[in-house]
């Protein structure tokens, strides 16, 4: 439905049946249409990512990578409405940028290809004594009333930035407006500033279940790649996408490390197993 009614909106404004001031193609070009369902698709995402924090960190560090792999992808469907075919394609911003984007959705898909494997490797064979089940047991309570308290926050947040960009649209000239420029950042820069807060949160109530250096490691990594996220909504080009990718990256290899402390802990508890037996 947001697709036909952003095609409507598009058609009529070709008419002259209305008027709306934008200076970008999203209301020009009927290409542009698909970036709006793309914002319901995100809009989900983000309620995913609510629904698998209580039940696993690494699945929740996951959503958030496919959340900003999203926003690319759907950045592409704005970049195309804003090409310009010529021989001087290297020399024309918008162009480079679609180069930009689409390389890193490429290199972004593989890296979360990697992570979903990482994140799916399970070591260990020690049985879990009652002592740490309560502590088990109180962190998932923690991390869902964390996930409780992001639902009202992030609708919160969406209203507001849903009214605020519509005001820059019907009144332009409000100082307090987001631009056609910044749509792409709209909530989604707040909703990670918001995430590294949850992310800190998360981080100080790991240490009462386990102070497990590996475990510390891992969990403090993730905090950093958000961040990186989040910093990368205040810059443009390239960097914008090489602090994604440098994010998603990091993240990774904090996984993979923190899955070979994990691998060599079981060998060593297997072998003490074997001796004792």
């Amino acid at each position: 439905m947001s697709f036909i009614i952003h095609l409507l909106i598009i058609g009529l404004i070709h008419f002259d049946i209305i008027n709306i001031d934008a200076s970008s193609n999203l209301l020009n070009n009927p290409i542009a249409a698909i970036y709006t369902p793309f914002s319901f698709i995100l809009v989900y995402e983000v309620y995913l990512l609510i629904y698998y924090l209580p039940k696993s960190i690494s699945t929740y560090v996951s959503k958030q990578y496919e959340i900003i792999a999203l926003i690319i992808i759907r950045r592409l469907f704005k970049d195309l409405s804003d090409l310009t075919l010529s021989s001087n394609w290297f020399n024309i911003k918008n162009d480079l940028q679609f180069t930009y984007d689409l390389l890193a959705s490429v290199l972004l898909f593989y890296l979360i290809y990697l992570f979903h494997i990482q994140r799916a490797r399970v070591y260990g064979t020690i049985k879990i004594s009652t002592k740490h089940s309560s502590r088990i047991s109180k962190f998932i309570t923690a991390k869902k009333w964390i996930a409780t308290a992001l639902v009202p926050i992030l609708l919160i947040l969406a209203i507001f930035s849903f009214f605020n960009w519509s005001i820059s649209i019907f009144q332009p000239l409000q100082g307090n407006a987001i631009s056609f420029k910044n749509i792409n950042n709209i909530f989604f820069e707040q909703f990670f500033s918001i995430l590294i807060i949850a992310d800190v949160i998360l981080l100080l109530f790991s240490f009462f279940h386990t102070d497990e250096f590996h475990k510390v490691i891992r969990n403090s990594g993730f905090t950093i790649s958000t961040i990186l996220i989040r910093i990368s909504f205040s810059v443009d080009g390239i960097i914008n996408n090489l602090l994604i990718v440098s994010a998603v990256l990091f993240g990774l290899s904090i996984l993979f490390i923190h899955n070979k402390f994990e691998m060599r802990f079981t060998e060593e508890i297997q072998e003490i197993n074997e001796v004792e037996e």
